[in-house]
């Protein structure tokens, strides 16, 4: 990718010419069918071990391809910040997430990702649009949470800061994918191998449970490929094409994938109440407008 012309071509290429809200509903099953694997790996493995392999298992894929080494000796001061920036939120979000998942449904995880982004978009664009968006979506996480899950303090601290950092992860993965696709994917490769050096000490002890049996080490490995390699790239091809609006925009489709995947996968079937939850805050995002910036 960084010095084969023609796959730089090939790549953006696919990102011209397929259209960009199909790569978003790739990334939209993918981004919540990884983690639904990974919460079934959680008894074997433990949350950190899973967490180190989904970044281990992405960084090793994507190395040899887009050669991070080379793309952090060509960047310029602010470009390493903005990688080093991604690569700390990736880590920090990926494992938090984890957490979260260990101890909350996915549908509430997932719901509350996006009252940070709302937030964000209010902050850089204070409208009453925004404000109704992000009352709406608070109310919908309010209704998520009911009594039963205002009782998991940590679960719920893990969820908000998961939430805070995708937030970050949309603002720095957009400004990664500014100059093109080839070169956004080849700066999230970057982004990927330091946030592999940040959890290595956090994850190696409860991953290494899981070297002496390969159908764990494989399928540590495919929690990798669903969650960061599938999701983020496509999401890199997206973003090359979508301005942050219309990205955001639909965004609002990923509270449902959630729940139906975690319906389907993890037979987290939604109550009533959780649907009229999880309708509110879809309703917050397709409403919200962020600053074209």
């Amino acid at each position: 990718m960084p010095s084969d012309t023609s796959s730089a071509q090939r790549l953006n290429r696919a990102a011209e010419t397929v259209p960009p809200h199909a790569w978003f509903g790739v990334s939209a099953v993918f981004h919540y069918l990884g983690p639904s694997f990974a919460v079934l790996l959680f008894p074997a493995v433990g949350v950190l071990g899973v967490a180190w392999f989904r970044i281990a298992s992405a960084a090793l894929i994507f190395a040899p391809v887009t050669r991070p080494w080379r793309t952090l000796r060509a960047a310029d001061g602010r470009t390493r910040l903005l990688l080093i920036g991604l690569g700390l939120c990736l880590a920090v979000m990926n494992t938090s997430f984890y957490l979260a998942l260990d101890r909350l449904p996915m549908s509430l995880v997932a719901a509350m990702e996006f009252v940070g982004t709302i937030g964000v978009a209010l902050y850089g664009l204070r409208t009453g649009r925004n404000a109704l968006a992000l009352a709406l979506a608070v109310v919908g996480v309010f209704v998520l949470i009911d009594i039963k899950w205002a009782t998991d303090p940590w679960g719920l601290f893990w969820s908000a800061l998961n939430a805070a950092l995708f937030a970050g992860y949309i603002l720095l993965g957009h400004r990664a994918a500014a100059s093109g696709a080839n070169q956004g994917v080849e700066r999230l490769g970057a982004a990927m191998a330091i946030a592999f050096v940040i959890v290595m000490p956090i994850g190696i002890v409860e991953a290494a449970r899981a070297f002496g049996a390969i159908e764990l080490v494989l399928a540590g490995i495919g929690v990798g490929v669903c969650s960061s390699v599938v999701p983020y790239v496509c999401d890199q091809l997206a973003m090359s094409r979508l301005p942050r609006a219309s990205f955001a925009l639909l965004l609002a489709l990923l509270p449902a994938t959630a729940t139906v995947i975690a319906a389907i996968v993890l037979a987290q079937i939604p109550t009533p109440q959780d649907l009229l939850g999880i309708v509110l805050v879809m309703a917050g995002i397709a409403i919200h407008r962020p600053a074209d910036v």
